[in-house]
């Protein structure tokens, strides 16, 4: 079974740093580029980050640029993201997602397989 658990969200003040990690099956992360997506209320679901099976290629949005880092291990089938400077706007439910043999993908639709997602809260 593909599974997607994330974790390490929480409440955080403006400035502040949070890293989420995102435990997957075996079977999962193997052959797949992995990402990162978030939603917060009322807006539409917006890419965020992904990295590449190998790890030899992320992509990042621009809003989060420079203060987001996307990582995986292979050898632990974990996915993290370091979100630095956090800002009031980062407020979002994040979600993890693979796809398989995604290289580079930004498009929600190409990810087959999601995690529940876990809540990251900026305050101003």
């Amino acid at each position: 079974q593909v599974q997607l658990v994330e974790s390490g969200g929480g409440l955080v003040q403006t400035g502040g740093s949070l890293r989420l990690s995102c435990a997957a099956s075996e079977r999962s992360f193997r052959g797949n580029g992995m990402g990162w997506f978030r939603q917060a209320p009322g807006k539409e679901r917006e890419f965020v980050a992904t990295i590449s099976w190998t790890g030899d290629s992320t992509l990042y949005a621009d809003s989060v640029k420079g203060r987001f880092t996307i990582s995986r291990d292979n050898t632990k089938n974990m996915l993290y993201l370091q979100m630095n400077s956090l800002k009031p706007e980062d407020t979002a439910v994040y979600c993890c997602a693979a796809g398989r043999w995604l290289y580079n993908s930004r498009r929600s639709d190409e990810y087959g397989y999601w995690g529940q997602g876990t809540q990251v809260t900026v305050s101003s």
